[in-house]
Order: C-alpha cells, then sequence, then structure tokens
C-alpha cells in the first residue's frame, strides 16, 4: 500500500518515535493478554513503522493466544511475539507502548516496564498521563489506526502486515458490520489492494477447534431469552477469545439484538456483550452492572467485564440469578430513559 500524502513531522508516528529515541532503554509493544488478531495485527504494524524511524521494538504480551485462526495468522505471517514469561530482563526502564489496550483495563497485566504510550480504539475508563497517546473510541479497529500511519507518513506497507492489518480490522469489526467508521472503511480499501488475499482466506479457514463445541453446546442449552436480549453461562474457564465469539454467535439468532455470555474461572467471572440497537449501549450496561463488584466497559455495539473471586465468593451459590438480576436491572433502566 503505498500513499501520496505529504509527509508531516508532526504526524503521530514521528511524534512517538522522536520521544521514544530519546532513551536508551529497550522498547516494547505490549498487546493485551490473551490477544486478538487486531492487537496482533497492530502490534505487527508499529513494529514495523518503529524500525523504519531507527527505533528496533519487542512485541510482548500475556497469556495464551487461544484461537485456531489467530496462531495460524501467527504462523502463515511468520509474525515474532514474546510471551512475558520468557523475558526475564525487562526492567522498570524499559518503554513500553499499549496497543490496542490501556493501563489499568482488566485484560491487561502491568509488566515491570514504564508504560509511556498507548495506541487504542476502546474508550477511557482510567485516567492515565502517557507521554503519547492517540486513542480513538470511535474506530472500529485498532488496526485500522495503525494503517493510517502508514499513510500519512509515506511508508510503504509490506504485502504481509497489510493482510494482518486487513485481517485485525475484519475481526473486529465483524467484516464491516459493527461499530465501523469511516477511517475502517478507507484503510480496509487501501488495505485490500496490497493484501496477500489467498493467505488470507488461508488464516479464515477452518476457524473452530473440537475442543470449541462444549462452549457452543453450553451456549445453546443455557440461552434465556428476554424480548431481544440473549443471556447465557458458557461453563467453566471458557477462553476469552471464544466467549466474543460465542457472543456474536448468539446475535445470529433472529430474536437476539443484544447478547450476554460469561463464564467461571479460577480468578473469578469473565463477560462479553454484543448489542447492534440504538436502544442499548452494550459498555455501559455491563459496567453499571458490575459496578461495585469488578470492572467492565466497552463500546455501544461490543464490551466486556470481568467479577474477581473475592466478590463472587460473597455471592454465593446464587450467581447465576445474581448476575441476571443485576444486568436485566440496568437494562430496564436504560429502557426507561
Amino acid at each position: 500500500m503505498k500513499s501520496d500524502a505529504k509527509i508531516n513531522k508532526t504526524t503521530h508516528l514521528k511524534r512517538l518515535a522522536e520521544l521514544i529515541t530519546s532513551d536508551g532503554n529497550k522498547v516494547y509493544i505490549q498487546m493485551h493478554n490473551s490477544p486478538d488478531p487486531d492487537s496482533i495485527a497492530s502490534a505487527y504494524g508499529l513494529q514495523y513503522l518503529l524500525k523504519h524511524e531507527g527505533v528496533d521494538a519487542v512485541i510482548c504480551y500475556r497469556g495464551e493466544i487461544e484461537k485456531y485462526s489467530t496462531n495460524r495468522m501467527v504462523e502463515l505471517l511468520d509474525i515474532r511475539l514474546k510471551n512475558i514469561l520468557d523475558i526475564q530482563d525487562m526492567s522498570d526502564k524499559d518503554l513500553i507502548i499499549l496497543v490496542d489496550s490501556q493501563k489499568g483495563n482488566s485484560n491487561i497485566t502491568d509488566f515491570i516496564g514504564n508504560e509511556v504510550a498507548s495506541v487504542d480504539h476502546h474508550p477511557v475508563f482510567y485516567e492515565v498521563q502517557y507521554l503519547f497517546e492517540d486513542i480513538r473510541p470511535n474506530v472500529g479497529a485498532c488496526a485500522s489506526i495503525i494503517a493510517q500511519y502508514f499513510c500519512d507518513n509515506a511508508v510503504d506497507i509490506p504485502k504481509t502486515i497489510a493482510t494482518a492489518l486487513l485481517y485485525g480490522i475484519k475481526t473486529d469489526t465483524l467484516d464491516l458490520s459493527r461499530g465501523v467508521s469511516e477511517l475502517d472503511l478507507e484503510m480496509f480499501y487501501k488495505l485490500y489492494k496490497t493484501a496477500d488475499i489467498n493467505l488470507l482466506n488461508q488464516i479464515q479457514l477452518n476457524k473452530l477447534q473440537y475442543c470449541e463445541l462444549t462452549a457452543y453446546s453450553n451456549a445453546i442449552n443455557n440461552i434465556k431469552l428476554y424480548d431481544n436480549i440473549g443471556l447465557a453461562y458458557l461453563g467453566l474457564d471458557c477462553p476469552d477469545s471464544l466467549l466474543g465469539t460465542i457472543s456474536d454467535f448468539l446475535m445470529s439468532l433472529k430474536e437476539v439484538e443484544l447478547s450476554i455470555v460469561y463464564s467461571k474461572r479460577k480468578a473469578g467471572v469473565k463477560f462479553s456483550v454484543r448489542n447492534e440497537t440504538r436502544d442499548y449501549d452494550a459498555g455501559q450496561i455491563i459496567m453499571k452492572a458490575l459496578e461495585g463488584l469488578g470492572s467492565g466497559g466497552g463500546h455501544k455495539t461490543m464490551a466486556g467485564g470481568f467479577i474477581p473471586m473475592e466478590a463472587i465468593e460473597q455471592v454465593g451459590h446464587t450467581l447465576h440469578s445474581f448476575i441476571e438480576s443485576r444486568i436485566m436491572d440496568v437494562i430496564h433502566a436504560q429502557r426507561l430513559k
């Protein structure tokens, strides 16, 4: 992908690179825990751009890359990532750039390094004083922001990175059907002309593994419908990435316009919320429903949340009815407005 844009010395990339090069310490690009395609593509693209500016950076994360298709993306595009468990020498003087995430959110671990920057598309819930930030909640995918950096700085984009960024936009906007901005559409069009579509199709092929069918079965067996709302418990230890996928799956039902799914694990209960109506706000619903118990938030169309185990233990055996009651009370209050 080429750009005819004139290079502006005050572009986001230039300012970020100047900040990073002013320090001689190691630079890390940190993705959120159990990174998804948008997070990986954004980190991959930003790593290349920083290298173009003379800055070497290592992409890192915590947890596991859970989905088969995401692992396939990493393998086929030869993206080099490091789990924090394999990084033994990170210090508090090293610099961290957060992508597709912000410090303080429940889906990111606070590493020992200094988080000096954030490039993200999620709403801001915790005020953090970064040295550099480019946070755009109106954009559907973080990959679109990174793709724009290529255009704004007239940097030719390699085919592999264009393919990764295109896949990141596709997954986070559900094939341009959810939370799409003009930037997403513009970058999708430009990336499509450069990306390896055959390779993209290989990444997207066979998205599910046999072991993941249990979570789908739990969703089908446990779903409760309240008008146009679908609420389902997915059983124990459903991976974070699969939570979102099944929440999208429930949205394919004719009767469902707002889906809420959750899974219990050792550390607590994780939620995923999807919405396609004007009447509800997914981020506000889960934030208010979990207020005083845990944390939650996100976009109007897509959100997530978490209740730590300490709060769950106080609820006891009434967990499911308690969660259901909290969520429905918040939804009812939104309806009355």
